[in-house]
C-alpha cells in the first residue's frame, strides 16, 4: 500500500510540475521583481534603477489622484460585480432546463465572452452615441432624451458597467453546469411538498449552488477590479473628472505615459493588497453568514 501510494504522489507531482514551473516563471517571480522595483526609481528605460527607499511610499500617500482612482475602482466593483452575478446566475438558472431553441439561447449568451475586449468597446462607443446610437434611440421611443453617456461621471460609471454586463460568457456556463448537475429528485420531493418554482429556487437552487456562487464572487472581484484597463481607456480614457479613472489606467500612464515605472510598481502592489483585503473581506462575511454550511 505505501508503495502504491507514494507511485501515486510521485504521479501527481510529475503532472503538477510543468505547472508549478510555470506559475513560479510567469506569476510569482515577476511579482517579487515588482515588489523590488516598487522601492527604487527605475523609469522603466535604459537607466539602471537605484534604490530609493520610501520615496514613493511617500509619494503615493500625498497623491490625490491615486486616491480618485481608488474610489472609482471600489465604486466600480460594488457596481459591476452584482450586476454580472445577477445576469450570470439568472441566464444560467433560466437556460439549464431543455426548452426550445435553449441551444441558440445559450450560445447567444455566450457569444459576447469571444469578442475581443477592444471589438466590443469600440462597438460600444456606437452604441452609446449621444446622437444616434441605438441605446438613446430606444430610450426616445419612451419619451427619454437619452444621456450624454460619456461626458457626465454617473452615466460613464454606468457605460462600463453595462458594457462589462455582456460578456459573462465563463460564469454563466459555471452556473448552467452546476444546475444541471443537482439531483432532480430533490425538486420532485419538494414539488409534492408544495414547495412552487420560488420556493425550490430559495430553499434548494441557491443553498446548493452556494460553493459554485461564493467562487465565481470572489473570482468576479478579482476580474472587475484588475481587468477592466480595456473598457475604461477605450471608452472614457479615465474621464469625465476621473469617474473611470480605475487602478490598472492609473497604473498604465504612470508607468508608460510618464516613465514612472517604479511609481506604477507600487501601485501594482498595492492593487494586489487592495484584491487581497476585499477578498479576505468577502470570505469572513460569507463565513459569518455560514452561506456554505
Amino acid at each position: 500500500m505505501k508503495a502504491v501510494r507514494a507511485g501515486r504522489q510521485l504521479t501527481a507531482w510529475a503532472f503538477l510540475a510543468p505547472y508549478a514551473v510555470a506559475v513560479a516563471l510567469l506569476v510569482a517571480l515577476p511579482a517579487l521583481l515588482n515588489v523590488g522595483y516598487a522601492f527604487t526609481d527605475h523609469t522603466g528605460l535604459t537607466r539602471d534603477p537605484q534604490f530609493v527607499g520610501l520615496a514613493n511610499v511617500r509619494r503615493m500617500l500625498a497623491d490625490g489622484f491615486l486616491l480618485d482612482s481608488v474610489r472609482a475602482s471600489l465604486t466600480h466593483v460594488a457596481l459591476a460585480v452584482p450586476v454580472r452575478m445577477l445576469a450570470a446566475v439568472g441566464l444560467g438558472l433560466l437556460l439549464a432546463a431543455p426548452r426550445p431553441g435553449g441551444r441558440w439561447f445559450r450560445v447567444a449568451v455566450y457569444l459576447p465572452t469571444v469578442v475581443p475586449d477592444v471589438a466590443l468597446a469600440v462597438l460600444f462607443l456606437w452604441v452609446l452615441n449621444p446622437l444616434y446610437g441605438p441605446l438613446n434611440q430606444l430610450l426616445g421611443l419612451f419619451g427619454h432624451p437619452g444621456f450624454t453617456w460619456l461626458s457626465d461621471p454617473t452615466t460613464a460609471r454606468v457605460a462600463v458597467v453595462l458594457m462589462l454586463a455582456f460578456p459573462i460568457g465563463e460564469g454563466f456556463v459555471v452556473v448552467l453546469a452546476a444546475r444541471r448537475m443537482l439531483d432532480g429528485r430533490l425538486y420532485e420531493a419538494a414539488a409534492l411538498e408544495g414547495c412552487g418554482p420560488f420556493g425550490q429556487l430559495r430553499r434548494l437552487t441557491l443553498p446548493l449552488l452556494a460553493p459554485v456562487l461564493v467562487l465565481l464572487a470572489v473570482r468576479d472581484t478579482i476580474l472587475t477590479l484588475q481587468v477592466n484597463f480595456v473598457p475604461a481607456y477605450v471608452l472614457t480614457d479615465g474621464r469625465p473628472a476621473n469617474a473611470t479613472l480605475y487602478l490598472p489606467v492609473y497604473i498604465f500612464d504612470q508607468a508608460f505615459e510618464f516613465s514612472g515605472f517604479a511609481y506604477g510598481a507600487l501601485i501594482s502592489t498595492a492593487l494586489m493588497a487592495l484584491t487581497a483585503v476585499i477578498i479576505t473581506a468577502l470570505l469572513l462575511m460569507v463565513r459569518r453568514w455560514r452561506v456554505l454550511r
